[in-house]
């Protein structure tokens, strides 16, 4: 149990049999009446963001999320699987709880897949990601006075927005956070 005093940015918690995780939290002591905890909760299975009020004596179990590194192997039929490296068992997700994590991740590659209670709700790819560029219209010289962008394919079938200079086959490290590229390779 944690108390709505001790909570902290990241802070995963049971409230309402949902799990949240703090994306914000701010203690208040207004000038008449009790303090209390404002917060901002994300709900870690459906992605939404609620805003809620504490009293700073108020409990709520802490959850306890497992993030394993698993390899992501291949696709098949909207199914993805993933293998645990420590024991080589295999796991198929659907789509649903993929989403669009691994539009930046190629088959082979490390990713961590959380989950609660055994029940997997995320996939959280590599912060940064090397792809080649498959295709790209070619920049064109004395266009690069206003830092303009072209966009890109990479190899796992994302778009990217790369400066003109960046040619077709050049290999590329993007921020899978953000989808912006950083650099050439």
């Amino acid at each position: 149990m944690i108390s709505a005093g001790d909570f902290r940015n990241g802070v995963t918690i049971e409230y309402e049999n949902n799990i949240y995780q703090i994306i914000e939290f701010q203690h208040v002591k207004p000038g008449k009446g009790a303090a209390f905890v404002r917060t901002k909760l994300k709900n870690i299975i459906s992605g939404g963001v609620v805003e809620k009020t504490f009293r700073p004596t108020e409990k709520c179990p802490q959850a306890r999320i497992d993030r394993k590194d698993m390899q992501y192997l291949y696709e098949d039929g909207g199914l993805y699987y993933f293998m645990d490296t420590e024991n080589y068992e295999q796991t198929a997700l659907s789509t649903e709880t993929v989403g669009d994590a691994l539009k930046f991740v190629k088959e082979n590659e490390m990713c961590k897949v959380c989950s609660h209670n055994n029940n997997v709700f995320a996939i959280e790819p590599p912060l940064f990601v090397e792809l080649q560029i498959t295709d790209t219209e070619p920049g064109f010289k004395g266009d690069t006075a206003t830092g303009a962008t072209k966009p890109a394919k990479v190899e796992t079938g994302a778009t990217v927005y790369v400066p003109l200079f960046v040619e077709e086959n050049d290999v590329i490290k993007i921020d899978t956070r953000t989808g912006e590229y950083l650099s050439r390779v």
